[in-house]
This record gives C-alpha cells, sequence and structure tokens, in this order.
C-alpha cells in the first residue's frame, strides 16, 4: 500500500505533497507541527489516538504566535486526521505528524496563505525502555523565549536541539541535556526531562526553556493521583543530575527513556529506577486504553 498524506485538504500519494522551494515555510522556517501517537490495543482491536484535543490546542497555539492566518482546514481536521489513518490502514502502533505550513512567495512578514499537511505511518520503537539512556550535559545552552520562544512547537527551534544531539552522538552519548543561559537544566533535544529526588517528582520550570509537554502533564497527572507522589516544580541545578536517584526523558515521540548516566556518572545505581518503571507501565496501560478513568484521553480511529 502507498502511504497516503493529507495535504492541502486532499488525500494524495506521498510523491504528491509538495511545496515550492521558495515557500515562508522552507525560506524562514515559517512553519509548527504537532507530533501525535497512537496505540493499538490487542484486546479491543481499536487503534487509539492519544489526547488528540491537546495536541490540536497546543498546535492553534503556536499558530497565533507565529501570527498565522487560521485556515479552513482546521475545523475539519479531527475527522480528516482519522480518515488518513484508516486511509493508511493503521492497526499497529503509529505517529500522526500534523504540520502548518506558510505558502507563497518568500515574503518574510507573511501571515498566509497556510497550508495544512498530515502524515501517519508506523514509528520505531524506544529502544531504550530497559538499557536507559547515556546522556551528557551540552555545551549548546538551551534557546530561551526572547529570542526563539520554545513554547512555539516551530520546526525552526529544532535547530538547536539539533546541534546539541549532534555534538552528544559524535562524543559518544545517547542524548543530550540542554541547560538554559543562566546554568538551570532545561530539556533533551526532543524532550522534557524528569528527575526523582529524595522520593519526590522534580521537574523544570516552564520558563526554563521548555516545550510546555503534553506527555508531562499526563506524568505529572499519574504520579499524584495513581502513585500519589509529590511533584515539584522549580529551577534545577546541573549538579543535581549527579545526585539524582532516576531520570528520565518524556515526550510523545520519545514517550518515557530512563536515563542511566550523566556525563559517565550513574544515575542511582546505573539501571532503570523503580519509580520510572512504575511510571512507563502506568503511561502505557493509559494510552492503550487499559485504565477506564482516563478514557477521555483516547479517540478510537475504528
Amino acid at each position: 500500500m502507498k502511504e497516503k498524506i493529507l495535504f492541502s485538504q486532499s488525500v494524495v500519494d506521498a510523491k504528491d505533497a509538495k511545496i515550492h522551494i521558495l515557500a515562508p515555510a522552507l525560506q524562514y522556517a515559517a512553519a509548527v507541527f504537532e507530533g501525535i501517537r497512537g496505540y493499538w490495543s490487542d484486546a479491543e482491536q481499536q487503534l487509539f489516538i492519544f489526547r488528540y484535543k491537546e495536541h490540536i490546542e497546543r498546535l492553534e497555539s503556536s499558530m497565533k504566535m507565529m501570527r498565522f492566518e487560521r485556515p479552513a482546514a482546521m475545523d475539519t481536521l479531527k475527522e480528516d486526521v482519522l480518515s488518513l489513518v484508516r486511509e493508511n490502514g493503521l492497526k499497529k502502533n503509529c505517529h500522526i505528524r500534523v504540520l502548518s505550513l506558510l505558502d507563497g512567495p518568500p515574503n518574510i512578514t507573511a501571515t498566509g496563505p497556510v497550508i495544512m499537511a498530515v502524515t501517519a505511518g508506523p514509528f520505531q520503537p524506544n529502544v531504550f525502555v530497559d538499557t536507559g539512556m547515556k546522556a551528557v550535559v551540552s555545551s549548546w545552552n538551551r534557546i530561551a523565549d526572547k529570542a526563539s520562544p520554545p513554547r512555539i512547537k516551530t520546526v525552526a527551534n529544532y535547530v538547536n536541539g539539533r546541534l546539541a544531539a549532534m555534538q552528544a552522538k559524535h562524543d559518544g552519548y545517547d542524548a543530550p541535556i540542554m541547560l538554559t543561559e543562566a546554568g538551570y537544566v532545561s530539556e533533551g533535544p526532543q524532550a522534557n526531562i524528569i528527575m526523582i529526588r529524595d522520593g519526590r517528582v522534580v521537574i523544570p520550570r516552564c520558563t526554563d526553556g521548555i516545550l510546555e509537554s503534553i506527555t508531562r502533564n499526563t506524568l505529572v497527572e499519574l504520579f499524584v493521583n495513581e502513585l500519589g507522589i509529590e511533584t515539584v516544580e522549580r529551577a534545577i541545578d546541573r549538579s543535581e543530575l549527579y545526585i539524582a536517584q532516576e531520570l528520565f526523558f518524556c515526550g510523545s515521540g520519545w514517550e518515557i527513556r530512563p536515563v542511566t548516566s550523566v556525563d559517565g556518572i550513574p544515575v542511582g545505581d546505573g539501571n532503570v529506577g523503580p519509580i520510572t518503571r512504575k511510571i512507563m507501565d502506568l503511561y502505557f496501560d493509559c494510552v492503550s486504553g487499559k485504565i477506564s478513568r482516563y478514557r477521555d484521553w483516547l479517540t478510537p480511529v475504528w
């Protein structure tokens, strides 16, 4: 089966989803997006899209901050996304990418026309669930709100994470941890970071250069409601990473990825920690429909 893409309100073959090389989306990175996961339930023979509503709300916030015109395609987007997933015959865990692209001549102040594009296909498995990741504190600082606001999920912001990720890869690590200009822990190249210290969950402040994460918000709710663990949002110093009991990245694409060492120093005993394992199990049960009280987070496809 050929992959289909929703492009400008039409379902087309992937090879036919094109935008002009001079469009502002390419010339000036005038594009925002959301990455959304779908999870297959064998028990229910159903594919569930996780927290679709929250992702689209964040997409609209990104478009607003980038001063994009709101396209008519937004009004039928949910039905169109579900139709695309069905068109691609997806009955397995998948990844859906919803993009808002600025088309037209290369004008840096343009606000339209806006093209909506959606892809839906299989996603590589999370290979770090059991092994954990070797992380390094990056020499590249995280971008700041006064320069290129991280709460806008724009493609331009990912250059910052790419620089850090490429350097970490070159130096033999799995992922970087980025700091703010003030030296506080921010996030990874594509995911938030969560620390377990003294039995409490500690997360960086929203004002420390993070993308306001839907996955992070999900986990905070699960920590409090299901595990009864206190959650604290505060500034985190670099040195705290070395004495944390547990540490992990989280995000829609990355899911939950334990960190077992930072700068060569083991996190805890150097293995995936017990609290991390508990929250992973809860998260995967939640996204696949096994916990009934969170069913309102799920959008069935079939």
